[in-house]
């Protein structure tokens, strides 16, 4: 697979297109099967382009990029062991459960971790009741 800029020269748009080979290209351009995609007009020619090299440099940046993520996923799978060994799973309902706690003070419970949308953390937020945002790792994620 090769990828040329192209131009068109009626609406000068400049896009990107996909070609099995540098021949593929040549053949859909004599059978005038290249059309701009904004004017659908004909004339549609290659742009200069400098090639994409991966040097070492490139490569070892991303492996670097790899190692810190790997630390990132290990660090948030430490965090998620503390939070099931050490809080109540509430599900859905953490909303509810979180003003339970919040306003029946003398309920003595440990933590909760849950789901909530985005609007129940505001309200939670609104009533003055912290909450916090943990990144989650799934099994099937990992």
């Amino acid at each position: 697979m090769i990828k040329y800029k192209l131009a068109c020269s009626d609406c000068n748009e400049v896009f990107d297109s996909w070609f099995g080979s540098s021949k593929e290209y040549e053949k859909l351009k004599k059978k005038k099967l290249l059309v701009c995609h904004i004017c659908n007009s004909q004339k549609v020619k290659k742009t200069l382009m400098a090639p994409r090299l991966i040097n070492s440099k490139d490569k070892q940046k991303n492996d670097t990029d790899l190692v810190k993520f790997e630390n990132i996923k290990k660090t948030i799978k430490v965090y998620q062991k503390f939070i099931k060994d050490n809080f109540k799973y509430v599900g859905k309902n953490f909303a509810y459960e979180a003003r339970s706690i919040h306003y029946d003070k003398k309920k003595n419970t440990k933590g909760i971790y849950g789901k909530a949308s985005k609007n129940d953390i505001q309200e939670l937020k609104e009533e003055g009741i912290e909450t916090q945002l943990v990144p989650w790792l799934h099994e099937k994620d990992n």
